[in-house]
């Protein structure tokens, strides 16, 4: 006997809630703060307009003998894939599996099951829709265009009308990287277009930034050659640029290119499944004595800077705001929803700029953005764990090359705690040397790493995130003075602040 529709949506409904109260009593990390924001296309007006619900998720769990888990999913036609593998994972990996004895081939195994679990899963959850879908196709007619939807019989539009219902119950599917620490050890595992960068400062204060792992996509080379290996026509994927409407080669969910490929022009020559969602997990990162934070980053948060200013420099320019606001912030909650903004902005700047860059602004998808710090301090006088001063904002004029806009990063400038200053001017016997003082622009060195499965490349920070400024100099005005090239006023007015029991002249901290 046939049950009833509503009674199978009843069923799918129960299984996809019975993970979450799985995991109903774990405790939340707070060690980390998630920032959002939903997605916006602009108008003429300049406003932006919401154009679906938000379709993003994460998790941010505690587990037992240290261990703590992270993730970011990035949902596309609807959030159902992201919302049940953000439950799902956490019950795989968060009751009882992973164990502090466990080595890293033991953590690998277990990552890349659940992943395995979740994918089989969901598919279970959808699995009586498929099937009703596909007995009422039989039912349907072929396609007429002469033929509109109201002079079909009542019993064809009823078809028509259950199937569009169906269609969006199974559709939709989501990319996932998750964040596992255990041992005081770092394993992401990736699946898809999200992004993770770890940020260490070192002793002499620099930030090395290392972004682990690559984006499973329509450009990375092992993607298209693991393509090719089952008949693909890489190079026909690489101009398309996109498979069934995504750019990623690695996604959960989305039954259209797991089990219809073969009806996909890109896909239909594969030998078996092309779309997998087998999570790429890099060599583990030891997390021993290291001081900085883990970002974990949604496409649309990534997309939205690197179109607003170039591909470049986004790793720093993030690790810039997310340092600018630890040093700002009192939560870290407050830091991740304020960086979000700050990007946010940004594009929109660019959007409504209509320089070069505009083109490529004129909407952006959900954003989200986790932060776990590591053994890093927040803002209320904290001290910095390298050289024990204050982190002060200021704000550096950044263009990129590909842009003739203007907008600006900032920086953390250190001052240290000791030293006193005095109607802008600094005293050299108590000021650290190197420190920059307030008519000086301060510099910064940020390195970048990209590292891979098994590779990694880095080079020192060369100071190119600040590009020269144009060749034309900037005239005087009438007073003889040139416009700043550095904004202190942040600075300024936190320093003036902190420091308000009388060393501070009547005149007040700044240039005169």
């Amino acid at each position: 006997m046939q049950q009833h529709p509503s009674n199978m949506a009843a069923q799918r409904r129960t299984l996809m809630q019975s993970h979450q109260s799985w995991t109903d009593d774990l405790p939340l990390c707070q060690m980390c703060g998630v920032g959002t924001a939903t997605n916006s296309v602009y108008s003429s007006d300049d406003k932006g307009t919401q154009s679906h619900p938000n379709e993003d998720g994460h998790l941010r769990f505690r587990g037992e003998d240290g261990c703590f888990l992270y993730g970011v999913f990035n949902g596309y036609d609807g959030s159902r894939v992201a919302s049940f593998a953000s439950q799902c994972l956490t019950a795989e990996l968060l009751l009882g599996q992973l164990k502090s004895n466990h080595t890293d081939s033991d953590v690998r195994r277990i990552l890349t099951q659940a992943f395995d679990v979740v994918e089989k899963s969901y598919f279970e959850t959808i699995d009586d829709a498929l099937a009703e879908k596909a007995h009422l196709s039989n039912y349907v007619l072929p396609h007429n265009e002469n033929v509109s939807f109201h002079q079909l019989s009542p019993q064809s539009q009823k078809v028509q009308e259950r199937l569009k219902e169906l269609e969006q119950e199974v559709s939709g599917g989501a990319t996932a990287v998750v964040a596992l620490i255990l041992n005081n050890k770092l394993y992401i595992a990736n699946v898809g277009t999200n992004r993770v960068l770890l940020c260490k400062s070192s002793s002499d204060g620099q930030n090395q930034v290392l972004q682990i792992g690559r984006p499973h996509n329509t450009d990375n080379e092992d993607e298209l050659q693991r393509l090719t290996a089952l008949g693909v026509d890489s190079a026909r994927v690489r101009q398309a640029g996109q498979i069934a409407g995504q750019s990623s080669t690695r996604r959960l969910g989305d039954y259209r290119v797991k089990f219809n490929y073969n009806e996909i022009d890109l896909l239909s020559v594969a030998k078996t499944k092309p779309i997998i969602a087998e999570p790429e997990i890099p060599v583990s990162q030891s997390l021993d004595s290291v001081t900085g934070f883990l970002l974990l980053m949604s496409e649309g948060l990534i997309n939205a800077l690197e179109s607003a200013h170039g591909t470049e420099q986004a790793n720093q320019e993030i690790v810039a705001m997310v340092a600018a606001e630890l040093a700002l912030q009192t939560s870290l909650e407050a830091v991740a929803q304020s960086v979000v903004e700050r990007v946010k902005r940004l594009h929109h700047d660019v959007y409504v700029s209509g320089r070069q860059r505009a083109t490529f602004c004129s909407q952006h998808e959900d954003m989200t953005l986790l932060i776990r710090t590591l053994n890093y301090p927040l803002a209320d006088g904290a001290l910095t764990p390298t050289q024990g001063g204050r982190i002060y904002p200021v704000s550096v004029p950044y263009s990129n090359s590909q842009s003739t806009s203007k907008t600006s990063v900032t920086l953390s400038l250190v001052m240290p705690s000791q030293n006193t200053l005095t109607n802008g001017t600094n005293t050299a016997s108590t000021l650290e040397e190197g420190t920059p003082t307030p008519g000086q622009s301060p510099t910064a060195t940020l390195q970048s790493t990209n590292t891979q499965t098994q590779s990694s490349s880095s080079s020192s920070g060369d100071g190119s995130l600040f590009r020269q400024r144009g060749s034309q100099a900037a005239q005087p005005d009438e007073t003889g003075r040139v416009p700043p090239y550095v904004d202190f006023s942040q600075f300024y007015s936190l320093w003036g602040s902190d420091h308000c029991d009388g060393q501070i002249t009547q005149g007040g901290l700044g240039p005169q």
